[in-house]
């Protein structure tokens, strides 16, 4: 690994572009999440109240409204795209990464803290949410900011990390409300009791400076969103989304107790088997006041949600800086140059490229096993949606995984990194647009034709906001009347009077229902 910095940061760059840049707006806007968080951002506009979140004409209360802030601010410089509404999280993801670098510099050396960077900044789960038009990379960047702001607090007692915990971890609550304070003051308070350190972190935690900026960040929205909206957004937020999140499943995002253990290998690749050493390290690395501080943040992530009736995988990235910093610690010791090593350090890589090489071949036989529904209406056909090339592209990466693990002549962090890299390009070039062609394609496709038609417009029996950001028309989520314009999907057409289809494709239909027999008189 080069040491200078300026080389450094020519490798951190080019790893940012690649993994959070590239082709960024090549794929449509992905439902749920996405498509929702885009539309409240674009009803903003259409409102003009950039106070209170709605998407289709209804409150949303899910999250803050930071993200949509600065949405707004990206999509009135590249308009209504895709790129525009994942642009703040490209670049909220590339700061996270970049701090990461800084802190990781600051506490052991740069040569760490490029590995570190690199690792995190390629990680297919940091990857996935840096390029997703949702509040989450935003989230990671506050809550890395304030979790590296405790520690050096505790390494130097300076006042300037206090100040930078408490406005991260404002900036983190007008984001994505009280999982940004959570956190950063469990861990803080679990490791500075087992530093015996309480009384220094008690006084930290209620300085005054840095209690202005704690309350002073997100509280004028708050006032005025309870303005706004009243008792309302009180219920909706802090007691949907936030407490029944924890105390039960929401929209059937359940799991088992260990649901995080597979999902974290998952995030972590290629880095999986890194993260696997690091465990085996983590008797010596807690011995210090770092590797204990890290795997207090992981382990409180990984525990807590664990623990939550709602589990979906982008959680776990909460505490996916601390276990890239400790991966990277552990990366040395696999690359020892023994054979064993470095072909477990490569067996994730190769056997994720190796299952996505063939999945077009596959989806023919996977569609015909399915039973009757939505899912096999999706897929009909979809293997005629993968670019030209894709096979090859993935068939090569894992031909290289294969090949490197006995090359090693080649060091392996650098072919471990550079695998990540060349799967990024690939992932952003061939299997994001495929997938989006796939799930998105035809509600993408009827909202072009429904962006040029009339109102009034109806979604009927589904619910892929997403249409809306397209077609940029408010939809009315009612039961369709005569001249209305439906989204629904093909099995509902039954239940609808009579229409004229303007689009059906692989399970979504458009239909302009007839209009009553008054309106002819």
């Amino acid at each position: 690994m080069p040491q200078q910095p300026i080389l450094h940061y020519a490798l951190l760059f080019l790893a940012l572009g690649i993994s959070f840049f590239f082709n960024l707006g090549g794929a449509p806007l992905f439902d749920l999440d996405e498509g929702a968080f885009s539309e409240a951002t674009r009803e903003m506009f259409v409102r003009g109240d950039f106070i209170s979140p709605f998407v289709n004409g209804l409150p949303r209360f899910d999250k803050p409204v930071l993200i949509h802030w600065l949405q707004a601010a990206s999509m009135s410089l590249f308009g209504v795209t895709p790129f525009a509404f994942r642009l703040p999280s490209a670049l909220a993801a590339s700061g996270w990464v970049l701090l990461t670098y800084a802190f990781v510099s600051r506490v052991i050396d740069r040569e760490t803290a490029l590995r570190a960077a690199l690792m995190l900044g390629t990680a297919l789960g940091i990857v996935i949410i840096g390029r997703a038009a949702t509040a989450d990379a935003l989230l990671n960047l506050w809550l890395a900011a304030a979790m590296f702001g405790i520690y050096l607090y505790f390494l130097e007692r300076k006042k300037r990390w206090i100040l930078l915990t408490h406005a991260a971890m404002g900036l983190g609550f007008l984001t994505k409300g009280p999982v940004a304070l959570l956190i950063p003051g469990a861990v803080g308070l679990i490791f500075f009791a087992m530093q015996r350190e309480l009384p220094a972190l008690m006084r930290a935690a209620f300085y005054p400076p840095g209690l202005i900026l704690l309350i002073g960040i997100p509280l004028p929205w708050y006032i005025l969103q309870y303005q706004a909206q009243g008792m309302a957004f009180i219920d909706g937020f802090f007691g949907t989304h936030n407490v029944e999140r924890f105390s039960g499943s929401m929209e059937g995002h359940a799991g088992s107790l260990f649901y995080y253990l597979p999902i974290a290998l998952l995030l972590a690749l290629p880095f999986t088997t890194p993260l696997l050493r690091a465990v085996r390290e983590l008797p010596k690395q807690i011995k210090s006041p770092l590797g204990l501080y890290l795997w207090l943040w992981f382990g409180f992530v990984l525990v807590f949600f664990s623990l939550s009736g709602t589990k979906l995988p982008h959680y776990l990235n909460y505490g996916m800086t601390a276990a890239m910093i400790v991966a990277a610690l552990a990366l040395p010791m696999l690359n020892s140059g023994r054979l064993g090593s470095r072909v477990l350090a490569l067996l994730p890589a190769l056997l994720f490229f190796a299952l996505l090489a063939p999945l077009p071949c596959l989806l023919p036989e996977i569609t015909a096993r399915l039973p009757e529904g939505d899912a096999r209406a999706l897929l009909i056909g979809a293997e005629s949606l993968f670019p030209n090339g894709y096979f090859e592209v993935f068939f090569l990466l894992a031909a290289t995984s294969l090949a490197l693990m006995f090359v090693r002549s080649l060091a392996l962090t650098p072919s471990l990194i550079g695998l990540a890299l060349a799967g990024n390009l690939a992932l952003a070039l061939f299997f994001l647009p495929a997938l989006g062609a796939i799930q998105q394609g035809p509600i993408a496709k009827a909202a072009t034709i429904a962006s040029e038609q009339a109102a009034p417009y109806v979604m009927w029996r589904v619910n892929t906001p997403s249409y809306s950001v397209h077609s940029a028309h408010v939809q009315e989520l009612r039961e369709p009347r005569a001249g209305d314009l439906v989204f629904t999907r093909t099995e509902e057409l039954v239940n609808l009077p009579a229409h004229h289809v303007l689009m059906n494709e692989r399970g979504y239909s458009l239909v302009r229902l007839q209009p009553s027999e008054q309106s002819h008189e």
